[in-house]
């Protein structure tokens, strides 16, 4: 049976929940692998001085369902001091070999403590203590003091490393515990665009809206989805 969320173009009627047609594509776009990182993203953040800011990162979690993505970062970093002063934010997926791809605006908030606990235990030694030895974003002399520092933040946490490689951590190495400038930060969707690649340049394009409203920390009560479709 073919899979409706590929279809060469959207339903004449919109579909009342476009996340999880944003969901089904990263989906597609893991398991046939259509590149290195499939869920890498561009992340724009605006600083207090307005001037915008784009990078590419990982979405770690995709929940359609209230409706939110996930990336991990620190807190300290240049992101992270924009999205503090200003929480509007925007992320692009573009797979050019599938010929689509997902712009979501939303609101960046931090991940439940919990959440980011639970993501960093799955990570690898080497990640783990590479979120405790880099300050990101802050400027440093060389790669050569890099990789003191790391070693030096090794030694702090009690982390045994393996000799003559640099900062690898050894595999019998105690774990290690998150740092509190590192974590998950929760983008929850106030709009979605979905775009797909037409011939003679007659993109199929809709955008959705619906209204966030803070119910708690890092929570929110959400509208249904209202759909458009756009002309490319």
């Amino acid at each position: 049976m073919a899979n409706k969320y590929l279809a060469d173009h959207l339903p004449e009627t919109l579909p009342s929940e476009p996340m999880h047609w944003a969901a089904a594509w990263l989906a597609a776009a893991t398991s046939d692998k259509v590149q290195r990182n499939p869920n890498s993203m561009s992340l724009v953040t605006v600083g207090s001085d307005g001037k915008p800011s784009a990078r590419i990162v990982l979405c770690k979690s995709f929940e359609a369902d209230p409706g939110y993505l996930v990336m991990y970062t620190n807190y300290q970093s240049h992101k992270c001091r924009e999205m503090e002063q200003n929480p509007n934010v925007c992320v692009l997926f573009h797979w050019d070999s599938m010929g689509r791809q997902i712009r979501i605006d939303g609101t960046a908030v931090q991940s439940p403590a919990a959440e980011s606990d639970a993501y960093f235990a799955s990570r690898d030694g080497g990640s783990q203590l590479g979120a405790w030895g880099s300050d990101q974003s802050r400027p440093i002399e060389s790669h050569e003091a890099l990789i003191r520092q790391i070693r030096g933040r090794a030694a702090e946490q009690g982390v045994s490393l393996a000799e003559d490689h640099g900062t690898r951590v050894a595999e019998d190495s105690a774990a290690i515990a998150r740092p509190p400038h590192w974590g998950g930060m929760r983008i929850w969707a106030s709009s979605i665009e979905l775009w797909i690649e037409g011939t003679d340049r007659i993109h199929d394009r809709a955008l959705w809206t619906r209204k966030l409203t803070r119910k708690a920390e890092g929570e929110f009560s959400v509208t249904a989805w209202t759909g458009t479709r756009l002309q490319p």
